[in-house]
């Protein structure tokens, strides 16, 4: 789970003969595989700008935090996922390093768009698909947004009045469409084909701001969130196709979060509730413990693990203490100006210090990430009345099973509700990808989209839940 803003900084260069300006297109290899990069430069008048598209993880427009060209010297940087892209003009062809983290990679990029070489995953359906497929769009009345999703249901024979019990999928942090894409793989694609061949109607749908949904998801919080899911199941409610009785929530990551805030109001009638790598413990200590865990896997030097670690927990606690976005704000000034930086944490990160101290300012006054750090799921998870199944991968860095499992379990039976199964299950990431290690280095990698033990494990419990 992770959101950043990264600030656009124009630096002045020289003009030379060559021109840069324009879309530059290339790929990185990485452990075989290829992920396509673009990068879009402009000239303004006080020197270049640039954005970044990766079309493989399904993000575009992410401004650079600094672009200068100089010499026939390009130089981008996106400080916030510590990406530096140095190249030379040659040509009408750049060729440099692309370095992330620390570690470096050719990277040669020319004028010409590289075609996408079509690697349908396995799990993916293969078209016709034996069921119904319709596109939808519902209303979130009270946000004024308009979102758009795909419903798919069993084939209904004629002047059949049958109604099927409905799973609505609701995605984890970060901006998704609605198959929540993300490198190569659509997961959500996968749980709708198989839940739906099972019997199922499954909506998905797009993310406020993203696809074919309006709204503006950079200042949405995960209650807005709640929100829009509260609409997909009023909406279902009154789908000819759907039991109105048996709508159930299946969220993953803070989709787990979210299933059960709207699940514990109980005139939202939703009927049974799957979390999938769902958190149990607050927002800020899940970040610390799941930064933790990252790090460690990435081989993060450990003494700087630790000047990390109280760095943010010291600027997690500043916004525990301050709601209003302007002390908050002034706070963080002040924390700086009394905390001077590690150097060498610095230099790990490959930043300035005022580049880092930026990047952590604009992480904190973010308004999502602002009202998950003070996020207790706890307090919805004890109002939770209906059955439940909670799943983990036991190789889960993002939400670790062995912290997040036992308190969804014991927050959920604290109201009497006996209704609730939790498992974790052997070796899968938080993608539910049958992994060796848990690290997102090998999300990609993968060929495997969502663990067919982990389906099995759902599709059981949901006949059972469904008597």
């Amino acid at each position: 789970m992770k959101h950043f803003l990264v600030l656009i900084c124009f630096l002045s260069t020289v003009a030379f003969s060559q021109k840069i300006e324009g879309v530059w297109h290339g790929a990185l290899s990485i452990q075989g595989m290829k992920l396509r990069l673009d990068f879009n430069i402009s000239k303004k008048d006080s020197g270049y700008v640039a954005t970044m598209d990766s079309p493989d993880q399904s993000a575009f427009d992410i401004p650079m935090t600094a672009a200068t060209f100089l010499n026939n010297q390009l130089e981008l940087t996106l400080t916030a996922a510590k990406i530096v892209y140095k190249a030379i003009l040659q040509n009408d062809t750049l060729k440099g390093e692309f370095t992330q983290a620390g570690q470096s990679m050719p990277l040669e990029m020319t004028r010409n768009v590289l075609e996408k070489k079509i690697d349908k995953k396995p799990q993916e359906p293969i078209l016709p698909v034996p069921y119904s497929e319709e596109e939808v769009f519902f209303f979130n009345k009270s946000a004024n947004v308009k979102l758009a999703g795909t419903l798919t249901y069993p084939k209904l024979k004629p002047n059949s009045t049958q109604q099927f019990p409905a799973l609505i999928l609701i995605s984890g942090s970060g901006p998704q469409n609605r198959n929540e894409e993300l490198l190569g793989h659509k997961p959500f694609l996968v749980l709708a084909d198989y839940f739906t061949r099972k019997g199922f109607a499954v909506l998905r749908y797009d993310d406020r701001g993203v696809g074919k949904s309006t709204g503006d998801f950079s200042q949405a919080t995960t209650a807005d969130f709640a929100s829009d899911v509260e609409s997909a199941v009023k909406f279902l409610q009154h789908h000819f196709v759907v039991n109105p009785t048996k709508i159930g929530l299946m969220g993953h990551s803070e989709g787990g979060v979210i299933a059960p805030m709207v699940a514990a109001t109980p005139s939202n009638s939703v009927a049974f509730i799957v979390l999938l790598a769902g958190t149990g413990i607050k927002g800020d200590s899940l970040l610390l413990l799941q930064q933790a865990l990252i790090a460690q896997a990435e081989g993060m030097n450990l003494t700087l693990l630790k000047e990390n670690q109280q760095l943010n927990r010291e600027l997690f606690q500043l916004v525990n203490l301050y709601e209003d976005e302007k002390i908050l704000n002034a706070a963080v000034d002040t924390y700086f100006e009394q905390h001077p930086l590690n150097t060498e944490l610095l230099a790990e990160t490959g930043q300035t210090s005022s580049e880092f101290k930026q990047a952590l300012r604009n992480q904190l006054l973010n308004p999502w990430m602002r009202y998950f750090l003070r996020l207790d799921p706890q307090i919805a998870l004890k109002k939770v009345i209906c059955p439940v199944l909670a799943i983990n991968g036991s190789k889960d860095l993002q939400v670790p099973a062995a912290q997040n499992i036992p308190a969804i379990k014991t927050a959920i039976e604290s109201n009497g509700n006996k209704h609730v199964t939790v498992e974790m299950l052997p070796n899968l990431n938080h993608l539910f990808q049958t992994c060796t290690t848990g690290s997102l280095s090998e999300y990609a990698t993968i060929e495997e989209t969502f663990s067919p033990v982990a389906l099995k494990v759902i599709e059981k419990w949901l006949k059972k839940s469904m008597k």
